[in-house]
């Protein structure tokens, strides 16, 4: 099963400057609950954003086109090469960043987003258009903003 995560915004914004627009505690806490165990894999940029290089119970895996040592994950040149090097069986999700997502829209089973209600914000990477005609809407939670978040936002699964 290939997964998709990602939070976007209004415009499909994801980031600024190789940072995350928003932080939504409850977003973070359910991205920790769906990928912990599993295989995560992200781009050169987004493993450079992580605060503390590699997320701690999942196998981490980054694409570069270079060769570079990320302590504590594995690296391939590209996404086809990463998925030969896992089992059918695995449960994988594509963190980012927008060209991965891009790549991997045409692949994957399942998107797990986190839709937050803002278009104010600057961005300059986008999330892939998200054709309604391939992907139907199997699961909608929505939150209200709060103390802890700043804005309203929803959990939104989508499957091919």
């Amino acid at each position: 099963m290939i997964t998709i995560i990602a939070a976007i915004n209004k415009n499909r914004g994801l980031g600024f400057e190789n940072k995350l627009l928003y932080w939504l505690p409850n977003d973070l806490k359910r991205f920790k609950a769906l990928t912990t165990g599993h295989t995560i894999i992200m781009g050169r940029k987004t493993f450079e954003s992580l605060p503390k290089g590699a997320l701690p119970n999942r196998r981490n895996i980054v694409l570069s086109k270079g060769a570079h040592d990320f302590p504590g994950t594995e690296c391939f040149h590209s996404l086809e090469e990463a998925l030969a090097h896992c089992a059918e069986e695995e449960d994988v999700y594509i963190i980012g960043g927008a060209s991965l997502y891009a790549e991997a829209l045409s692949i994957a089973d399942r998107l797990c987003l986190t839709e937050i209600e803002d278009a104010d914000k600057e961005a300059d990477v986008f999330f892939p258009e998200v054709d309604k005609k391939i992907w139907k809407e199997v699961n909608r939670e929505t939150h209200p903003f709060d103390e802890k978040h700043a804005y309203a936002y929803s959990f939104v699964d989508y499957e091919r």
